[in-house]
Formats: C-alpha cells, sequence, structure tokens
C-alpha cells in the first residue's frame, strides 16, 4: 500500500493496483432548542423518553409544524460550503419500519432538498502552505428527523426504546465521490466539522452522536468504471472513519481478487476487531416508497430571509487564516493552527486584542508573540492537562497580562515559563506572581558583572578555550550566568557584558 500522495493511493493486490472511491454522507445535528417538527427539546444526556411529545410519539391527529430556526441553521451551513439555496424544497416520508420510528416513517427530503450542489478545499497538510488543495463537491445538504435510540444492554432477554432522540433535527451533507484515500477523508471530515462550529449549527461532538459518518466505498482498477460500493454507517469519529475506509477497501480487494463479486449492502465497522461487518442488503430509493408528505406544505424561502441567514454567516476558517498571515503577518502554520477550530481563534482573539490594549501597541504588533505562546506554552500545558482550550484555567486576559510582563522587561522568557506554571495551579495573577515571589529580572550591571566574574574564574580552562577560537562556549557562559542568578539577569544585558569580559 503508497501513501505518498492521496491522488496516488492504491491497495496493491495480487493482480495489481486498486483505486479506492470514496463518499461520505454526514449527518449533523442542528444547533437548536427543540425539535425540527415540534416543541419538545434536544438536550444531549437527559433521562430516556423524557424529552418526547405527542408529534414525536406518533399519536393520532399529531400534526407536525416546521421549526424555523432548524431551517436557518441548514440555510446558514449551506451558504458557508458555497452551496445553491433552493427557494423552493418540500419534504417526503422515508417509509420502513424499525421499533425506533414510531411512525413507520422518516420525514426527509429526497427529491427537493433545501440544499444544493457547494464545495469543500481540503488539504492534507493544512498547517503547510504550499500542500496540494483538492476541492470535494457536496451534492445537496438535505433536513430530516432523526430515529430513535434502541437499548439492548438494560436488561438479558429484552430491548428498550429510548425516542428522546426521535424528531431531533438533521442535516444530511452528501459529498460527492470525489475521495480517494482514507487521509482525503478525513481531511473533508474535520474541515467539515470546523466549518459546522463556525457557523453554529452544529456543535460536532461526534462521542455524543450530534455529527456522524455513514461511509460510503468501492474499489477499481485505476481507468475502470465505478464498482460496486457499501455503505458503512454510524461511524462517529475521524479517526474510526479512516480506519473503516482501509478496512473496507482491503476486505473489496481480497473478496474480487478471490472470484467474488462484492453486494451493495449497509455494514457495521468495529473497531475493536477491526473489521466490517454486514448488517442488511443495501435498499434503494424505490424501497421505501419515497411520497410528498401530505401533512407538511413545501417551504419556500423569501429574499428578507435568505439575506438575513448571510448576513449572520462568521468568517469562516479559510477566509480568517488568510487574514492572520496578511494583516497579522503570522506563518501560514500559526495561522493554520488558530483557525483549525473556531474556539480557538476565538481565544486568541481575546488575547490579541487585550495584550494590544495593556502593550498599547497594534495588533499586527503583538500577534507573533501572542500566537507563539499560546500555540507553545498554553497548548502544551492544556494536552498535559488531557483539556480543551474552552476548559483553560487561564484565560487570554492573565495571558496578555503575563506577555505584557515579558514585552516590558519585567520578566524574561524562562522566569516567564515559572510564572505560567504558578498561574495554572493556583489560578493567581502573573503580576502577584511576581511581586509575592521576587521573581522580577534584574538589568543590574554591577550585579551581573560580579557574578560573571565568577564564572569566569569558576571555569578559566574554558575561558582559554573560547578565547583561542571555540565560540560555541558563548552559550555555556550565558547559561551558567542565568543559573547564578537564578534566571532573573536580563539575557539581553547579559549576552552584552559577556562579551566585554571574554575579550
Amino acid at each position: 500500500m503508497t501513501e505518498s500522495a492521496a491522488s496516488t493511493y492504491r491497495i496493491q493486490g495480487d493482480t495489481g493496483e486498486w483505486e479506492v472511491v470514496i463518499g461520505l454522507e454526514v449527518h449533523a445535528q442542528v444547533t437548536s432548542n427543540a425539535k425540527l417538527f415540534s416543541g419538545a427539546a434536544t438536550a444531549f444526556g437527559a433521562e430516556p423518553n423524557t424529552q418526547v411529545s405527542l408529534v414525536d410519539a406518533a399519536m393520532p391527529g399529531m400534526l407536525p409544524v416546521p421549526n424555523k430556526e432548524c431551517i436557518r441553521q441548514a440555510v446558514r451551513t449551506g451558504m458557508a460550503l458555497g452551496a445553491v439555496i433552493n427557494k423552493w424544497s418540500r419534504f417526503d416520508r422515508k417509509n420502513y419500519f424499525y421499533a425506533d420510528l414510531p411512525q413507520g416513517y422518516q420525514i426527509s427530503q429526497l427529491y427537493h432538498p433545501l440544499v444544493g450542489e457547494g464545495a469543500i478545499e481540503i488539504s492534507l497538510d493544512e498547517k503547510d502552505p504550499d500542500a496540494e488543495v483538492k476541492t470535494i463537491g457536496i451534492e445537496r445538504i438535505h433536513v430530516e428527523q432523526d430515529a430513535g435510540k434502541l437499548m439492548h444492554d438494560q436488561h438479558p432477554t429484552r430491548s428498550y426504546v429510548d425516542l428522546n432522540r426521535a424528531g431531533v433535527a438533521l442535516m444530511e451533507i452528501v459529498s460527492r465521490p470525489d475521495m480517494r484515500s482514507p487521509q482525503e477523508a478525513g481531511a473533508y471530515l474535520s474541515k467539515l466539522r470546523s466549518i459546522l462550529r463556525y457557523v453554529g449549527s452544529c456543535d460536532g461532538n461526534m462521542d455524543q452522536g450530534s455529527m456522524r459518518a455513514d461511509v460510503n466505498v468501492s474499489v477499481r482498477k485505476p481507468g475502470e468504471e465505478l464498482g460496486t460500493r457499501t455503505e458503512t454507517k454510524n461511524v462517529n469519529s475521524v479517526r474510526f472513519v479512516m480506519q473503516a475506509i482501509e478496512t473496507e477497501a482491503r476486505r473489496q480487494v481480497e473478496v474480487l481478487e478471490s472470484g467474488g463479486r462484492i453486494v451493495q449492502e449497509t455494514r457495521l465497522f468495529d473497531p475493536d476487531r477491526g473489521e466490517t461487518r454486514s448488517m442488511r442488503s443495501k435498499e434503494d430509493a424505490h424501497d421505501y416508497r419515497y411520497f410528498p408528505d401530505p401533512d407538511l406544505l413545501p417551504l419556500e424561502l423569501d429574499d428578507a430571509f435568505l439575506a438575513e441567514c448571510e448576513a449572520s454567516l462568521p468568517e469562516l476558517p479559510d477566509a480568517k487564516r488568510r487574514r492572520y498571515e496578511s494583516d497579522l503577518g503570522l506563518p501560514a502554520y500559526n495561522a493554520a493552527v488558530l483557525t483549525a477550530e473556531a474556539e480557538t481563534a476565538r481565544w486568541f482573539e481575546a488575547l490579541l486584542a487585550e495584550s494590544a490594549r495593556i502593550q498599547k501597541k497594534g495588533e499586527q504588533e503583538v500577534a507573533r508573540a501572542a500566537s507563539n505562546w499560546l500555540i507553545g506554552d498554553l497548548y502544551g500545558a492544556l494536552n498535559k492537562l488531557g483539556r480543551g482550550i474552552d476548559e483553560s484555567p487561564v484565560s487570554p486576559e492573565r495571558g496578555a497580562e503575563l506577555l505584557a510582563l515579558v514585552a516590558d522587561g519585567t520578566i524574561s522568557g524562562s522566569l516567564a515559563k515559572q510564572v505560567f506554571e504558578i498561574m495554572l495551579e493556583t489560578g493567581e495573577a502573573p503580576g502577584w506572581i511576581v511581586e509575592e515571589r521576587g521573581l522580577k529580572q534584574t538589568s543590574d550591571t554591577g550585579a551581573i558583572e560580579a557574578v560573571i566574574a565568577e564564572v569566569m574564574a569558576a571555569n578559566e580552562d574554558k575561558v582559554i578555550e573560547y578565547r583561542s577560537g571555540k565560540d560555541k562556549l558563548f552559550g555555556f557562559f550565558v547559561g551558567q550566568t542565568m543559573k547564578a542568578m537564578g534566571g532573573k539577569a536580563n539575557p539581553a544585558v547579559v549576552n552584552e557584558l559577556l562579551k566585554k569580559a571574554l575579550g
């Protein structure tokens, strides 16, 4: 198997190389306080069957009423993906029987979806400005209601049904089969999740089931027609999506090379066993007997509604990244890291604004130091703590105070790391820590010269070596001087005085 580039990803079989063709159907739970067609709550983690209205339970005579906020969020998502917004769309009934579907049908949008074609640009390395960019087509986004949940582990002989999710609004975001490697699929899903979180139309919490992917995979010899695809349902992490693709593609190659044929079916990915398993044969549209829902009028959107949706969109990650590079002068790597998640970008911008205010400088002047500290010191600390940036024990305001102490020479960079460690543990303000613990940096030339003399006297052999041409020993003398002064000496003054003393 070669992975030198996404476009050349192949599975090597006994009969030669096989190409993998991938499409994703992402189900994203719409951010709203109520369900798609009822006023029942949507909060995660509620006790089973405590968020079920008469509509959700399919009681006779209970008619659905569309939730405007769900439609608004889906339109905003389509706009963020540069997609066509259909002013006229229609709800259809998708008929099938399952215990977690009280109505006996799902209300969806097969023939006339709310959102038409769009696209996402991906890169296999968002932090590399020279990495190849590929466009993945979006076929459509339709709005539909979720089903309930079967619970098989509550009783040894019975299964229970929790209808809390029944009727929750979903956006089904259907890609074109444009991806050719697990890495491309992972990059696509990560980018889509980032955009949804920026827009605020879905929280993207895959571990809670609010975003999950159905993975369509087929294999073919390069240049041949598309092969028969399988659909692996409800994969709930980027890593598992990539693993499911590789596992299923390898299985299909083995089947074909042993003389078998691929059956169009729905499969399940078992990450513990590293395998996909058959669930049922894959139905076609006619098997679901789709027809227009007689209880719902078509959706008709006016220009004022669309204008309001567009005006509400935030700056999206690609545009924000370009602005960080052009306006703030940040390196491409820093800009990519800071804009990958909406929470990180918001935290950084709060840090940047406060740093500029305290230091009385423009944002561009303080941006690089702020971004380096966030990506290095703060991220390192949060990784050790196992927290996200929204759970940081240090606020942007406290971070800005710390950076200002370094900028004005009150503390050195090494002292700042000590102060930051104390901030993480105690939550105390950096200025107070510096004062109480006597951590101020000193620029007293007399005191520094005295320490330098002591260091040179204790290392006469190295002084002779330095003066005979071993310039690299200069760092040794800097380190010894800083160590002797407890890291409180001004590094610039130390460097200047050492050069004079060593000659």
